[in-house]
């Protein structure tokens, strides 16, 4: 079943009763105007284990200390927001597998090899992914180029074919922006890429942390100042997903300067986008988990090959 994810971006007392994740308005429960009976029906009640990731983006936003308990309990991805509304924390639980210190031994003893295997094939995915996008929305540009990067990728990309992938990518994927480059600090729609990314990010962390594995230690990406590694890696060939909707978004909105709550609704649906995975098509969330099942796979030796998303 698809999880879903709750968006909060007005204050809001967040608790939990019977298992039901209990939604108050503040504003009503103190209020002296209301009736008991008006503010229960103003009460919103999901149940939690119907729950893959909460997004608070409300600075007067509290929550108990037992919604989050069982909210991580049940394995949901917390995503808290700045004062810019841009995703800037994830909290996720220290345990979700019953088989999690077998994984965790697997996935800490795998060797050099095997991991510059995994990342040969995470990079192949992503540029073949990317051609896909750029070849679907500028079919004006040539992109028999990045079949031939994907297809010279080699165990580790010794030859950094992800990075001139990428640059070709970006240099068109945005034809109507001028001088677009991929900058977190750029300009629009920048701001939209790196809101959907943010997403994708808790929606694989979760996945991963479903699996069994330890989300910091990356097959490729290794800074001590991260905290999820493994889930910038893994979210590599599904970052073509969110791209696509970007630019579906950025064509039919219009003006995406600012980061509205039209635009943060659009790119909610990012969980729910449909993927093929295996040659089966699966929401995105259902894909991330498919995914991470055949990563841990890999990393028992049971597997060779990770399921990762295909664009055709």
């Amino acid at each position: 079943m698809i999880k879903k994810t709750l968006y909060f971006g007005n204050s809001a007392y967040l608790s939990m009763r019977l298992q039901q994740l209990v939604v108050q308005i503040p504003e009503m429960q103190n209020s002296g105007d209301f009736s008991p009976e008006q503010k229960k029906a103003y009460e919103r009640t999901t149940p939690i284990e119907d729950i893959g990731v909460v997004i608070l983006d409300n600075r007067r936003i509290t929550i108990t200390s037992g919604a989050m308990s069982a909210l991580l309990a049940n394995n949901v991805a917390v995503v808290t927001c700045d004062e810019h509304s841009m995703p800037n924390g994830l909290l996720m639980p220290l345990e979700c597998n019953t088989l999690q210190h077998e994984r965790f031994l697997s996935q800490t003893s795998a060797s050099l090899p095997l991991r510059k295997q995994l990342w040969a094939q995470t990079v192949r995915q992503k540029i073949l992914n990317q051609e896909h996008v750029l070849r679907t929305n500028v079919p004006s540009v040539e992109t028999n180029c990045m079949k031939v990067w994907a297809a010279n990728v080699r165990s580790g990309d010794p030859d950094n074919l992800e990075a001139r992938a990428a640059a070709y990518y970006w240099r068109n994927l945005f034809p109507d922006v001028p001088d677009f480059t991929r900058n977190r600090e750029g300009v629009s729609p920048n701001n939209l890429l790196n809101y959907g990314y943010a997403i994708l990010r808790a929606v694989v962390a979760r996945s991963l942390v479903a699996s069994g594995l330890l989300p910091t230690l990356g097959i490729h990406h290794h800074n001590r100042y991260n905290a999820y590694c493994l889930a910038d890696d893994i979210m590599e060939p599904y970052r073509p997903y969110v791209d696509m909707l970007v630019i579906k978004v950025h064509h039919e909105m219009g003006d995406t300067d600012c980061l509205s709550r039209d635009l943060k609704a659009q790119m909610l649906q990012i969980p729910t986008l449909d993927v093929v995975v295996d040659g089966k098509r699966s929401p995105l969330m259902v894909a991330a988990g498919i995914t991470a099942a055949s990563l841990a796979k890999c990393y028992k030796g049971e597997a060779r090959l990770v399921s990762y998303p295909v664009m055709s």
